[in-house]
């Protein structure tokens, strides 16, 4: 039987704008087994991680666990935790991090702060510094969320770890288990889908430098998708590839059809028409379900780089 994955790969479904959206991340260290909804079935107390999910809603900061690589990844309660929380949005990309052993200390953040970009309160609260290592690499391995993310997540997490990258964790959940292997990388953010272990070493290389890979890329959690697919599309026609270079300014419409204003730091604009597209044949969009159904797809149709100054009032 053919997993969502190959199903996916094999009829070349598009992989740009399909990133999870979150401008702010905030990460927990949980060791042992995962179940569907991490927060709420996993060694953490359910009843702070549903107070989690709570305090997060509509701040724009997106909750979730992790766990160092390894076959047996349940050791117990940790006495003490990693707790990590990024900004994504360019020009302004922060990664913080922490050691906690209280895990209930998280719900004293202010967590509309933190969505909009001020580390702060994190830092009083957590005794919060500046993450001086290697970017993040967060790897999707939640076999109970899709059994893509366990059978092809855990060995690219293992390898990475096991070659010296450093940096290397498992998450919970980062959306499109049909894009497994998928990775998320902080604190710029961008989401990858169908990575091996070379390609992974490449991104982080880059990331390290402050440049960003296109290639397998899906999108910037800073944006959502419609805006992820016309950053993507303005990266390959201008070949920029600075972290911080573009911004997503102005985003108009709605499904199926965006035009969407991308700016560079250097005063350059462009206009992206985005349209949402279904991908066929239907199919069990993961291998948790039966269902058939279409994905949504987010399809250029068109890129267009403003010279005027009336072009961008029109």
């Amino acid at each position: 039987m053919s997993t969502c994955s190959t199903v996916s790969r094999d009829l070349d479904e598009p992989i740009a704008g399909t990133a999870a959206t979150a401008r702010t991340w905030l990460l927990l260290e949980q060791p042992g087994p995962w179940g569907a909804h991490a927060l709420t079935s996993s060694h953490l107390d359910p009843v702070l991680g549903r107070a989690l999910e709570k305090a997060a809603k509509g701040t724009g900061v997106r909750v979730a666990l992790i766990r160092r690589p390894g076959r047996h990844a349940d050791c117990g309660t940790p006495s003490a935790r990693q707790v990590y929380v990024s900004h994504t949005a360019p020009g302004s990309a922060w990664l913080r991090s922490a050691t906690i052993r209280d895990p209930e200390r998280l719900l004293d953040l202010d967590f509309a702060a933190l969505g909009a970009g001020d580390h702060r309160a994190f830092d009083a609260a957590l005794d919060g510094q500046a993450h001086t290592g290697a970017p993040l690499a967060l790897v999707c391995t939640n076999g109970k969320r899709d059994r893509c993310c366990a059978l092809l997540g855990r060995p690219l997490a293992a390898e990475l770890s096991n070659s010296g990258v450093e940096g290397v964790w498992e998450v919970t959940h980062l959306g499109g288990h049909r894009f497994s292997p998928t990775l998320l990388v902080l604190p710029y953010g961008y989401a990858y889908g169908r990575v091996g272990a070379h390609a992974v070493k490449e991104i982080l290389h880059s990331a390290q430098d402050g440049r960003i890979v296109v290639a397998g890329c899906r999108g910037s959690s800073a944006w959502e998708r419609p805006g992820q697919a016309a950053e993507l599309a303005v990266r390959a026609e201008a070949d920029e590839h600075a972290a911080d270079a573009l911004v997503v300014v102005r985003t108009e419409g709605a499904a199926p059809r965006w035009e969407v204003t991308v700016a560079h730091v250097d005063g350059r604009h462009w206009r992206v028409v985005v349209a949402q597209g279904a991908s066929l044949p239907p199919r069990a969009e993961s291998c948790g379900t039966s269902v058939l159904g279409s994905p949504a797809r987010m399809d250029v149709m068109a890129v267009r780089e403003l010279t005027r100054p009336s072009a961008l009032a029109s």
